[in-house]
């Protein structure tokens, strides 16, 4: 004799003890428990509140390509650079370049350029200017490499091979003494009756705000004694 519930001829029918079931859904098995159903459960839930989806923020991405020219064609290779630089101009999203020439007994150059985002860098990329620039180049050097640094990283468009990292701290450190202090001697008078976590958010977010313009431009006008090289 039978016991318990048997299930249903139709499984999509209701029935006592067991659940109507729509089809195979891939993916929601018993094994598939963790992130796969936690980015699920998040998404129903800003579908169900209408919130939007969250936005990745665009930001500054610094890339530096080193070159070994050939010592023969040293000269050329800054035609061909400055060339390069005259083009990047005209691209939207380009915040500047910088060639930084070799120092005592090396023939390794650093081209630095910086677009606002990845979008801006990949139309550069992607152009036929470029792909001009890159055939030109290939006969003026023995080696190359490139480095990329997004954010915050590009604080220092700085080549692949930096200099003493002492030079990096010491500058680092003056320009964050010279902010502070600017910001203790305009700000603090007229915000003295403040709770000290506001004081402290409106000073961290002045002074990283000005590190991000600061740097990259202290740091392209300083860019020999970073390097630890010297002009003759």
């Amino acid at each position: 004799m039978a016991t318990g519930v048997e299930p249903p001829d139709d499984p999509t029918a209701p029935s006592h003890g067991w659940p109507a079931v729509n089809g195979v859904t891939s993916g929601n098995s018993l094994g598939s428990v963790g992130a796969d159903q936690l980015v699920t459960v998040s998404t129903r839930l800003r579908s169900l509140t209408g919130s939007p989806a969250p936005q990745p923020v665009a930001q500054p991405v610094t890339v530096t390509v080193a070159r070994v020219v050939r010592p023969e064609q040293q000269e050329a290779f800054e035609r061909w650079a400055a060339g390069v630089q005259e083009v990047l101009t005209s691209f939207p999203g380009n915040l500047g370049s910088s060639l930084l020439r070799p120092g005592p007994g090396s023939n390794e150059f650093h081209l630095v350029f910086r677009f606002a985002d990845d979008a801006a860098l990949s139309a550069w990329e992607r152009s036929s200017e470029r792909e001009q620039a890159l055939a030109e180049v290939h006969r003026l050097v023995e080696d190359e490499r490139t480095a990329r640094a997004v954010g915050l990283e590009t604080f220092f468009a700085v080549p692949a091979r930096p200099g003493p990292a002492w030079r990096s701290w010491l500058l680092t450190v003056a320009v964050v003494v010279a902010l502070t202090s600017s910001f203790q001697l305009a700000v603090v008078p007229f915000a003295g009756g403040w709770p000290w976590g506001a004081r402290l958010l409106v000073s961290a977010v002045y002074v990283v705000s000005a590190l991000r313009f600061l740097m990259p431009r202290l740091s392209r006008r300083l860019g020999p004694w970073l390097q630890g090289s010297r002009r003759r």
